[in-house]
């Protein structure tokens, strides 16, 4: 793996999608940018789905990232949000595939292990690592943003341990592992 790059990490949600970019120099970590993407206003899910595209596709233009990586849905027990989440990450994921940024997919729990050490740690004991570690001045109003950030720094963490995280590097190698998801 190369030493320079850039990450980014989202956490996908069809209310708030958080993003977080780091830059990664040799063994040195520092804080790009950070913030999140309002969905609630917007009228129905497929008005969410496509914005969540655009914002992300205008991140990966503008920053150019060399990895993406996305929290996973969790399992849980409402199916219809679970779908909505799904979508919510597929299109994200899409963004980053349309402009061959290739994906590492990480559980929460991996991602709150790998950054504080407690798979069951809450938003705010993730954000108040994360600040800690990226040296922070002030956290944001909405933690979503440090959740997608916390993806991106996982990620860097995970960086030698790739058989712990999915990579797709487009399309074809997406659909290759992921053959029951075509229809």
């Amino acid at each position: 793996m190369i030493n320079d790059k850039i990450i980014l990490g989202i956490d996908p949600g069809t209310t708030i999608m958080g993003y977080g970019l780091i830059k990664v120099q040799g063994k040195d970590i520092e804080l790009i940018n950070m913030g999140v993407l309002h969905l609630s206003k917007l009228k129905s899910h497929e008005l969410k789905l496509k914005r969540i595209f655009e914002r992300t596709l205008q991140i990966v233009e503008e920053y150019k990232p060399d990895e993406f990586a996305v929290e996973a849905p969790f399992y849980g027990k409402n199916v219809q949000s679970m779908l909505k989440l799904g979508r919510a990450q597929g299109v994200a994921m899409s963004a980053a595939l349309y402009r061959d940024v290739p994906i590492f997919e990480y559980s929460p729990k991996k991602i709150k292990m790998a950054i504080t050490g407690n798979g069951n740690s809450s938003k705010e004991q993730v954000a108040s690592m994360l600040k800690s570690l990226l040296n922070i001045k002030e956290l944001p109003k909405h933690l979503d943003a440090t959740d997608g950030l916390a993806a991106a720094v996982c990620h860097y963490f995970q960086r030698n341990t790739s058989s712990i995280s999915k990579n797709y590097s487009g399309w074809k190698s997406y659909i290759t592992e992921n053959p029951k998801k075509i229809k």
